[in-house]
C-alpha cells in the first residue's frame, strides 16, 4: 500500500489521525495509510512527535511507503498523531531560507548550489565556485533579507519533468515533480516542507566559508536560529569589549593590537629560549670530557615528551664547537636526535636514517642535525647502540 504524504500538500498540518496498515513484530516500526511526518530526505532531517503517545524516533522513506520508528510498541489500528511543531517549523524556515539564498547567490555570483545540509545548530550549502569573496557574502545576505521583507509567496505544485521549465537546477529524476516556487525569484524541484511566504523565514544570517572538495561551503541560519546565534555573538563581543574597557566598535582593533603584541612577545620568548638552550649546549660541551679520540660525546635521555626546538638548539650549541657529537633520546614516544660538529666528517642525516630504517623507523635531516622515530623502546635501544650508546 502506498503511503499518502500529507506534508506534501500541507506543511502546517501538525495533528492528524491515521490507520496503521502494517507494523513490525515488535510493534515499533509502523506503516500508516497517511502521514504528515516528513522522512529524512534532500538534506532535511526527519520529523519527530508522537503516534498514539509513543515518541517518534525516526521516519524512513521506503519509496512507496513511509516507516515510523517509535520508542515503544503501538498496538492500536486507528491512531492520533502529533508532529513536534517547533522542530518542523524550524526546518521549514531553514529549508525555505536555503531556496531563497541559493537563488540570490546564483543571481549575484553565478554560484550554483550543489549540496544542502540542515543541521541541528546551523545549515550549510555547497556552491560550485572556486571562491566567494567576503563582499559577495555580505551582498547576498543583504539581498536575501530584503527578499524576506517582501513576504513573497512560496507555493508548491506538481508537474511532469518534461514540462517543468525554468528550474534553478535540472532535476535528477523523471516523472512527476513537486515544484517549490518563490514568486518571481525561484523554481526548484523539492520534496521538503516549506513556509507559505518568505516573511516567515525570518532573518537570514551568513557566517562561515570553507573549501570542501573543490566547492565553497557556506554556513547559514534562519529565523530564531539566526536571532539566537546573533545574540550569542553579541554577548561574546560584549564580554571582550568589557575586558578591554572599550566599546564594541573599538574591541576588534584592540584585540588585533593585543594579538600582534602577543605574537611579538612569543617570538622574543622563543628567541631567548633558543639562545639560552644554545648557551647550555656550549656549557655542556665545556663540562664534557673528550674521549680517547678527542671527541666529546653526550647523551641526553627523556622519559617522555618530544624533540622540541629548545632541545635542537641545545644540540646545535654543543656541536658548534669542534669534535662534538650530541645524541638525545625520548622513550615515550620513542624518538632520537643526532647532531655532529662539521669537522667530524660524519653525515648526521645519512647515519641516522640508515639506523632508523634497519629498525623500521623513519627520519632524516641534514649533515649536522637529524632526528626520527621508531615503534618501540627496544628499537630505540638498538638505534642508540648503533650510535655507540649501548
Amino acid at each position: 500500500m502506498i503511503t499518502t504524504r500529507l506534508y506534501q500538500q500541507d506543511a502546517y498540518l501538525a495533528e492528524f489521525t491515521a490507520h496503521i496498515v502494517d507494523r513490525s513484530e515488535d510493534g515499533r516500526r509502523l506503516y500508516l495509510d497517511r502521514t504528515a511526518f516528513y522522512p529524512a530526505s534532500g538534506g532535511q532531517p526527519h520529523d519527530t512527535g508522537e503516534i498514539a503517545g509513543a515518541p517518534v524516533l525516526d521516519v524512513v522513506d521506503e519509496e512507496r511507503r513511509v516507516a515510523h520508528v517509535v520508542a515503544s510498541p503501538v498496538a492500536e489500528v486507528e491512531v492520533a498523531c502529533r508532529i513536534d511543531w517547533e522542530r518542523r517549523f524550524d526546518h521549514m524556515q531553514q529549508h525555505s531560507g536555503q531556496h531563497l539564498l541559493s537563488a540570490v547567490l546564483l543571481e549575484l555570483s553565478g554560484a550554483q548550489t550543489v549540496g544542502f545540509h540542515l543541521g541541528s545548530e546551523s545549515s550549510t550549502i555547497d556552491l560550485s565556485v572556486d571562491e566567494l569573496r567576503p563582499e559577495d557574502v555580505l551582498a547576498a545576505e543583504e539581498l536575501a533579507n530584503r527578499q524576506v521583507t517582501r513576504n513573497l509567496p512560496v507555493t508548491t505544485s506538481f508537474q511532469p519533468s518534461a514540462e517543468a521549465t525554468d528550474l534553478r537546477r535540472a532535476p535528477d529524476r523523471e516523472g512527476m515533480l513537486r515544484i517549490v516556487s518563490i514568486e518571481g525569484l525561484d523554481r526548484s524541484a523539492c520534496g521538503g516542507t516549506h513556509v507559505r511566504a518568505t516573511g516567515e523565514i525570518g532573518p537570514i544570517l551568513l557566517r562561515r566559508l570553507d573549501k570542501v572538495r573543490g566547492n565553497v561551503r557556506l554556513e547559514f541560519l534562519c529565523g530564531m536560529r539566526a536571532v539566537r546565534r546573533a545574540r550569542r555573538d553579541f554577548d561574546g563581543l560584549a564580554r571582550i569589549a568589557r575586558g578591554f574597557s572599550s566599546t564594541l566598535e573599538e574591541a576588534p582593533a584592540l584585540a588585533a593590537g593585543q594579538q600582534e603584541a602577543l605574537q611579538a612577545s612569543e617570538k622574543a620568548r622563543r628567541r631567548a629560549a633558543g639562545e639560552l638552550a644554545r648557551y647550555r649546549g656550549r656549557e655542556l660541551y665545556g663540562a664534557t670530557a673528550p674521549g680517547p679520540d678527542g671527541v666529546r660525546r653526550t647523551l641526553l635521555r627523556r622519559p617522555s615528551g618530544s624533540l622540541d626546538e629548545e632541545l635542537r638548539a641545545q644540540a646545535q650549541g654543543f656541536v658548534s664547537a669542534p669534535k662534538a657529537s650530541f645524541v638525545a633520546a625520548v622513550e615515550d614516544p620513542p624518538a632520537v636526535l643526532l647532531a655532529v660538529s662539521a669537522d667530524l666528517g660524519v653525515n648526521a642525516g645519512a647515519t641516522l636514517k640508515d639506523l632508523l630504517a634497519r629498525r623500521g623507523g623513519r627520519g632524516g635531516g641534514n649533515a649536522q642535525l637529524a632526528q626520527g622515530t621508531v615503534a618501540s623502546r627496544e628499537a630505540l635501544a638498538a638505534v642508540l647502540a648503533g650510535l655507540g650508546w649501548a
